[in-house]
């Protein structure tokens, strides 16, 4: 979304994860300077860019929900060719953001933050790369309901495609024939992510790994990752609290037909028995196909299947999400898009209607929508969903 939510830690509350974090940004900023007072200043390749965006949300249905806000995002990014084929970069980019609530013209709320949105170290080959910090990591073959969503929260409605990084390190090879292999260790990250309900435990590591293998037209990946969470039961359970290991293991593959096919599913284990169904599916099958009508109609459809379950491939309840996403260039410069979802339980659906226009750094988006009070297509997304009900956000963004 264009706007976010953040909770506050009372006073001198910061955990030793959190200090962990503090300590692997010194370290980072430590070896950049390293790399840097030892090489020639020619040697060295810096950049910076960012963008400047504003935006106007208004609820029709809920006087409250007027809202105005403006992000900054700058980011600097420095080279250096360290010997041989190998490379040294690092990247650090800011999230500064500011929201006002407009009540009424004597009632307006106001916050906002700054907070690091990458900060990273990597050293690289043409087939190699070994990433240190906070950065996004993401991966899978469906666009709009994602399983593999696992370490990002990308949502195709949002036209700045803003996500919050994960704090690790990403290690990733490139062989000749497109196979790739990734594995990483995550640190530090206390916040929930992706479609996680509940926060890895604290001062523990995750881990993981993926393999992707080209296969016929497309290709074929296997995903695989572990950690530990702090399950807290509640009455009539026992009063004690639990660090659960979780498992889970994600297959996708997409293929091009004629038209784009491609599923991405996923299999979750936490292994306690205070847990009734310990098993999560979910299963995404999706297809899209460009129509040849006037500069060309490009749809997209996907339906998702989410379920709980005593046991890994036991009947279980569950919720079924199908979604559909058209776009159709006006323009070079003008772009119409629209994304509709639906609930076969609750039997809903949720609209949304975009139009943005693209002038060489600027771009101007507006977003209608119409959808439920009660907003269920992320059932883990946290805090009350601001496209609940009816509504519009314009949006203005400036890339320098």
């Amino acid at each position: 979304m264009s706007f976010q939510t953040h909770g506050k830690a009372g006073p001198g509350a910061e955990s030793s994860g959190g200090r962990a974090v503090r300590r692997l940004k010194r370290a980072i900023a430590l070896l950049g300077l390293i790399f840097t007072a030892s090489s020639p200043a020619t040697a060295l390749d810096w950049g910076s860019k960012g963008l400047i965006s504003f935006w106007l949300f208004d609820n029709f249905e809920r006087a409250s929900d007027t809202l105005l806000g403006g992000r900054f995002i700058p980011e600097f990014s420095l080279g250096l060719k360290v010997s041989g084929h190998f490379s040294l970069d690092a990247n650090l980019s800011l999230n500064a953001y500011g929201l006002a609530e407009v009540r009424s013209s004597e009632d307006i709320q106001t916050e906002g933050k700054i907070k690091p949105y990458r900060f990273w170290l990597r050293l690289s080959t043409s087939r190699f790369e070994a990433r240190l910090g906070l950065q996004k990591i993401n991966f899978g073959s469906a666009s709009l309901l994602r399983p593999l969503m696992w370490f990002d929260s990308l949502d195709p409605r949002d036209p700045l495609q803003l996500t919050d990084g994960v704090y690790g390190l990403l290690v990733r090879y490139y062989f000749q024939n497109n196979a790739n292999i990734w594995v990483w260790g995550l640190y530090g990250n206390e916040s929930a992510k992706g479609w996680e309900s509940i926060a890895t435990a604290k001062d523990t590591l995750e881990y993981g790994g993926r393999v992707q293998l080209p296969l016929l037209t497309g290709e074929l990946g296997l995903t695989y990752h572990h950690r530990r969470i702090d399950l807290v039961p509640v009455p009539p359970m026992p009063l004690s609290a639990e660090r659960v290991p979780e498992s889970r293991i994600g297959l996708d593959g997409k293929w091009d037909v004629g038209i784009g096919l491609w599923f991405e599913g996923t299999l979750t284990h936490q292994e306690s028995d205070l847990l009734p169904e310990p098993w999560q599916r979910a299963t995404t099958l999706g297809a899209d196909y460009t129509l040849g009508w006037g500069n060309g109609l490009n749809v997209m459809g996907e339906h998702l299947r989410l379920d709980r379950s005593k046991r890994a491939f036991s009947r279980g309840e569950g919720v079924d999400f199908t979604a559909v996403f058209l776009r159709y260039p006006v323009s070079v410069f003008v772009d119409l898009t629209a994304i509709f979802y639906y609930d076969w339980e609750e039997k809903e659906f949720y609209r949304f209607l975009s139009w943005q226009r693209t002038y060489d750094r600027w771009r101007f988006n507006i977003i209608a929508f119409w959808n439920p009070d009660d907003f269920l297509i992320y059932p883990t997304q946290r805090g009350a969903n601001p496209f609940s009900g009816k509504g519009i956000q314009l949006t203005v963004v400036f890339n320098y």
